[in-house]
């Protein structure tokens, strides 16, 4: 129970990492409101807000398109209308876009990429901090945010220029939150999942699986929970004196 009646906001909850997120968190003892444009998980099953109620979890959600600034206030609005407070903000929303290198990739993607991967982080830091400097500190800390980054954007993603590039914005953004508001008590960190197994497919053709297992140097690819274990450690109180890191879940993949 390291996160007892703590408030969280999740966005893109509703498939893959962000539901192992919410799924944990609520298990840990989290009131957890789950923000995502569908309540379909893209991985198939239940909707994450029925499997935490079926456990006993507090859970709520609500339609938010993080691209939409209005959509991301109102999220977060809701949640301390709600429970009073927020105290950890997850941004996980992202898409793939159509992953393509530079001269094939088309504005409309790039900016419809950019508009989910960085400024949807931008939205959702900028809104969970603005809730945070309105609420005291418990134990030093107003409140936490974990934001989802990625090895590509670190390393280069083949044929993937705009979801590295808005990786990598992810990454930046929580070291700039980190550095401006750690005197206010505002923690920031990130986690950079490599190739993780989320039931949906890897992509066009079969190369990039092999591409994966070749990159990962332990026996196995990860899975979602793993990611979830290393967002819950940074959104407890056991992550002191940390922040602006970017956690690497990869496997070693950064290390190869």
């Amino acid at each position: 129970m390291r996160l007892r009646d703590k408030v969280v906001v999740v966005t893109g909850g509703a498939s893959g990492i962000g539901r192992a997120i919410a799924v944990l968190f609520a298990r840990e003892g989290a009131r957890v409101v789950i923000g995502d444009v569908t309540e379909t998980p893209l991985e198939g099953g239940p909707p994450t807000r029925e499997v935490i109620e079926a456990a006993g979890g507090t859970v709520r959600f609500r339609p938010c398109d993080v691209s939409s600034w209005a959509d991301v206030d109102a999220l977060v609005g809701a949640a301390v209308a709600e429970f009073g407070r927020l105290d950890v903000m997850v941004n996980n929303a992202a898409i793939r876009g159509e992953g393509r290198p530079l001269l094939e990739t088309s504005e409309a993607d790039w900016d419809r990429v950019m508009a989910v991967n960085a400024k949807g982080v931008f939205f959702g830091c900028k809104r969970a901090v603005q809730q945070f400097l309105a609420q005291d500190p418990v134990e030093e800390v107003r409140g936490r945010i974990v934001n989802i980054s990625s090895q590509h954007g670190m390393v280069a993603a083949p044929g993937k220029i705009a979801y590295g590039t808005g990786k990598a914005a992810a990454a930046y953004i929580t070291k700039q939150v980190a550095v401006d508001y750690a005197k206010q008590g505002i923690v920031c960190n990130a986690v950079a999942p490599g190739r993780i197994l989320t039931g949906r497919p890897a992509g066009p053709g079969t190369d990039a699986m092999a591409y994966s297992e070749m990159r990962t140097p332990m026996a196995r690819l990860g899975r979602p929970m793993d990611v979830a274990s290393a967002a819950l450690f940074l959104a407890s109180g056991e992550a002191t004196f940390l922040t602006g890191h970017n956690l690497m879940v990869d496997g070693g993949w950064m290390a190869f």
